[in-house]
């Protein structure tokens, strides 16, 4: 009796914590207008090439596919940073843009705990910015939006693609992706199999061994530099030296961490990767990073950096915090007799042009409002409105 299930890492969202999506949208939106960001939103539906046939791909297994009329593979959104890469590079004119959305993609390989193949998100992109300025300010923003959600402490692990790539230069881009999937996986046995296969020599096996070490302070940079002679990782611990230190002049220093063991996929994200944590959840809330490759399988390059937060984790993580708000009751219940019902409606339109929040009850009788949870209570009758 399937009709009375969901399939697995999907779920109905019930009136209360649907009006605290709502709220939390509100405070996001607002930040993301006081700072400049303009709203976008893509399609929910692409052709299946879009993400499959470009060099910055995802994999086949993540895509919920159906077939559109004419015979063409299309697909449920799995990607809200390349769809708007891909609106960047095709639709917009401007050269630089900075963007918000609210959307939700689909990714069938979640199901799960926390992981869920429908995704509600909130994100930024900043587009044709360059700098570590800029990486620094959209940290910065990202630690003011989990905060306007109402998350105590949000903790953003940052880390840079670069180092990867430049300690692993010996392997080939085939193997140094291979060897990230391993890592992730946490299958260092394989890892070390690739990089012996692939030539990696004492020093690589070395820096590989020590990434999940490279975590916390300033103090991992000094540690990471001594593993490698690799120009490109080099360069990218003094990136995040220089973001570092604008975050800390910017007043974000008890906020972030390092970590560059930080492996993301090498093809989509070009340089700094962060992530952002509560205690109180052992998942991200929100993710970014620098991609600056990725509109060019469109046809136009444009550096950009962005971030998208999870709202149904950032639900989650306020029920641990105990930060959930209330559900409000009406401001005003309204009631009436029979044949009074005009009365009673030009009562609600007043108290809702107000600003209030009101109920006009559906049965008839002073008595029906004795049941209602609101601040007021009015019953209408055909000689006029008296207050309960």
């Amino acid at each position: 009796m399937t009709f009375r299930k969901l399939p697995a890492g999907v779920q109905d969202i019930l009136p209360s914590e649907c009006r605290i999506l709502n709220e939390i949208r509100g405070k996001l939106s607002a930040l993301f207008e006081a700072n400049g960001y303009e709203p976008v939103l893509s399609a929910a539906v692409d052709y299946y090439d879009t993400y499959s046939q470009i060099k910055s791909g995802l994999p086949e297994e993540r895509m919920f596919k159906f077939t559109d009329g004419d015979g063409k593979l299309l697909v449920l959104r799995p990607d809200a940073t390349l769809s708007i890469s891909r609106i960047a590079a095709t639709k917009l004119e401007r050269e630089t843009a900075r963007l918000y959305y609210f959307a939700n993609k689909w990714d069938a390989q979640n199901a799960g705990g926390l992981k869920s193949r429908e995704i509600i998100q909130a994100g930024v992109e900043r587009l044709g910015e360059s700098g570590a300025f800029s990486d620094a300010q959209t940290i910065a923003f990202a630690i003011d939006c989990a905060r306007a959600a109402g998350i105590e402490d949000p903790i953003v692990e940052i880390g840079h693609v670069g180092y990867f790539k430049g300690i692993l230069e010996a392997c080939g881009a085939a193997q140094a992706e291979e060897v990230r999937a391993c890592i992730n996986a946490k299958d260092g046995l394989n890892a070390e199999r690739v990089l012996r296969e692939a030539g990696a020599g004492s020093a690589t096996l070395d820096a590989v061994r020590a990434l999940p070490t490279l975590f916390g302070g300033t103090e991992v940079f000094d540690r990471a530099e001594r593993l490698t002679e690799s120009e490109e990782a080099r360069a990218a611990v003094a990136h995040l030296k220089e973001v570092g230190r604008i975050l800390a002049e910017m007043g974000y220093e008890d906020n972030i961490c390092f970590d560059l063991g930080t492996v993301r996929r090498l093809s989509y994200y070009s340089g700094v990767v962060f992530s952002g944590f509560v205690k109180e959840l052992g998942v991200p809330v929100l993710s970014g990073g620098r991609y600056d490759t990725l509109a060019d399988d469109f046809g136009k390059h444009i550096p950009a950096v962005g971030f998208a937060m999870g709202l149904k984790r950032v639900l989650v993580a306020l029920e641990r915090q105990g930060n959930l708000p209330a559900s409000p009751a009406p401001d005003v219940a309204v009631g009436c007799e029979q044949g009074a019902e005009r009365g009673a409606y030009a009562l609600c339109r007043k108290l809702t042009a107000e600003g209030n929040r009101v109920t006009l009850l559906a049965e008839y009788g002073a008595e029906a409002l004795a049941a209602a949870a609101a601040r007021e209570k009015y019953f209408v009758t055909k000689e006029g409105v008296r207050k309960v």
